[in-house]
């Protein structure tokens, strides 16, 4: 994950954070919101404590799924999977832990209940959100071939018909995935923020320009701006991380599981002026720095050559067709046996896609480069 994109394309500065560091800092958080609520909360005792080893497991995994070149790259395989049952970077995550992460065995790393169902941000199969929104998912979602994986994570409990897949299925988590999802929207919040300032990618100038024309009077924007101003940022996003932690605590909850898991017997609660704040770094973020030309083009160029490095493993692999009448061998040799012994064509195509999904930016590059640049690579750097 360290060469993976965060916001800003890995490598371009040292000092940007990746899906590693981002990772790492969410798993911090996380295990400071257990430490909080466990001298906070009435609710936790020697029978049921939220396990701080196990947020962090969690908070560390949360992205495993996700491929090269951030959200676009995901969106990108995404499109390239509509035949054969959509690409999620959860789901991905999912099957990382139990299917795919040991390489040699690929059998995964048999995660405990809890572990699993922490990482399950989103609880609805590609065909259910398919067949409720009538056409294909973008996002958030579990492969189909999941299924008895999610069944698992839930004890094999069905859910009850008011919980429909989407956004009100997806609000039903763990508590321990409540912590991770916190944790990970504190990190987005606040500590991309820093990244995207440093950037020059949020300046005063912008930022006042962004408040005036949303109509946004947020105290939490005017001291973020005396930050800026006063070359400070660093310890803004430090005292905000404290105060997002200590705004939270527990509630008793009442559900079709609060019986059977304490998982599931209490839910996270966040002070709303809080989230509130939260929110709005969110969406300067989101529409000052992602929707940005500059991101954009650098999208669309890891979006390309994701493009036709998935065209050509396409046809090699998943259609079994030759290209320009000749076999060409693209794959290591451990995958493409893997891929030869299965029959079904979705099944390979996942494979495929797979192998995408772990690559980093720097070796999807590189794999690019090498296959349609005529003046690069050469026999001598084909292991890198």
């Amino acid at each position: 994950m360290q060469s993976k994109t965060q916001v800003f394309w890995s490598g371009e500065y040292d000092f940007y954070r990746t899906r590693l560091t981002h990772s790492l800092e969410v798993a911090q958080v996380g295990k400071s919101i257990c430490h909080w609520l466990k001298h906070d909360s009435d609710l936790l005792g020697d029978d049921f404590y939220l396990d701080e080893d196990l947020v962090e497991a969690i908070c560390l995994s949360h992205d495993l799924g996700h491929p090269p070149f951030g959200h676009a790259g995901e969106r990108s395989l995404n499109h390239f999977m509509a035949e054969y049952g959509g690409f999620e970077g959860n789901a991905q995550t999912l099957r990382l832990l139990t299917d795919r992460i040991f390489s040699q065995s690929r059998t995964g790393m048999d995660p405990t209940r809890a572990f699993a169902d922490g990482v399950l941000k989103y609880k609805s199969l590609w065909s259910e959100l398919k067949q409720v929104k009538g056409k294909l998912p973008k996002n958030h979602f579990l492969y189909d071939e999941q299924v008895s994986r999610l069944s698992w994570a839930m004890g094999e409990h069905d859910f009850p018909p008011e919980l429909i897949p989407g956004e009100v299925r997806d609000s039903f988590k763990s508590i321990e995935c409540q912590v991770m999802d916190w944790a990970d929207d504190t990190a987005y919040s606040l500590n991309d923020l820093a990244d995207s300032v440093r950037a020059g990618f949020l300046t005063i100038e912008k930022i006042e320009f962004w408040a005036e024309q949303n109509n946004i009077e947020s105290e939490e924007v005017t001291k973020l701006l005396s930050a800026i101003r006063g070359g400070r940022i660093e310890p803004f996003v430090g005292s905000r991380i404290g105060r997002y932690v200590r705004a939270t605590r527990l509630e008793k909850d009442v559900n079709f599981l609060s019986e059977t898991s304490n998982r599931y017997a209490m839910r996270l609660v966040v002070d709303e002026s809080v989230r509130e704040a939260s929110e709005v770094f969110k969406k300067l973020a989101y529409e000052m720095v992602f929707l940005s030309p500059q991101l954009k083009q650098l999208e669309h160029k890891g979006s390309l050559m994701l493009r036709h490095l998935w065209e050509v493993l396409e046809k090699s692999y998943v259609k079994g067709e030759s290209i320009d009448g000749q076999t060409f061998h693209f794959l290591p040799e451990a995958d493409a046996a893997e891929i030869a012994q299965v029959t079904d064509e979705r099944a390979r195509a996942r494979l495929v896609c797979d192998f995408l999904a772990a690559m980093t930016d720097s070796s999807a590059t590189r794999t690019y480069r090498r296959l349609f640049e005529p003046g690069f690579g050469s026999i001598g750097d084909l292991a890198g």
